[in-house]
């Protein structure tokens, strides 16, 4: 069985909405796009490039576009990246110039290639996607980058669709600039009770 990692980069109020650049998402008169850029140093970098280490990755057609269009021509930045295996999650998509591409149609597709042999499979952005992924319980470690700021408005990268459920924390860091670098696995139920005195 193949774990399914989320990757998002996100606002203290979980808005995860175009992050890199003003024209990456303008939907919904969104107009805080590149909201991650001021926040960038070597130490972000160093930490990016560990997380870019190259696995299959699953994304939802908005972001393959995105994608297909920038990373072909700038693989020096994300080594294999166009040699690994893109899985697109879409119901108007059937093919695409970017080499290794397959498509899926449905949660069934999901749950099939999770339960294949294989790498890891890495979900960048796809808020859609992700939302889906965490209403059927589909997600087995969640890698958050969590921005010093409010925006009060965008994507989120949750639903009130998604399956309650624990995860613990394993890796985290703060950047200088104050970014914090937080990674959960998943951990079971979860768990409620009364507090102590």
């Amino acid at each position: 069985m193949r774990k399914i990692i989320v990757l998002e980069f996100i606002t203290l109020d979980g808005v995860m909405q175009a992050p890199g650049g003003p024209e990456e998402d303008k939907a919904g008169a969104f107009n805080y796009g590149g909201w991650s850029a001021p926040y960038a140093d070597e130490a972000s970098g160093k930490i990016m490039q560990k997380q870019m280490a190259a696995t299959d990755i699953l994304l939802g057609r908005k972001t393959f576009e995105i994608f297909a269009a920038y990373w072909p021509e700038h693989a020096g930045y994300w080594p294999g990246i166009n040699e690994v295996t893109k899985y697109v999650l879409s119901n108007t998509m059937e093919k695409s110039d970017w080499q290794n591409s397959v498509f899926l149609t449905s949660v069934a597709d999901i749950e099939k290639l999770k339960n294949s042999e294989g790498s890891d499979i890495k979900v960048w952005g796809s808020g859609e996607l992700v939302q889906l992924l965490l209403k059927h319980d589909l997600v087995d470690e969640i890698w958050l980058k969590i921005y010093p700021v409010l925006l009060g408005k965008g994507k989120k990268w949750y639903s009130d669709e998604t399956i309650p459920a624990a995860f613990k924390l394993t890796e985290s860091s703060t950047t200088p600039s104050g970014v914090i670098f937080a990674n959960y696995t998943r951990a079971g139920e979860v768990k409620t009770g009364t507090m102590g005195a």
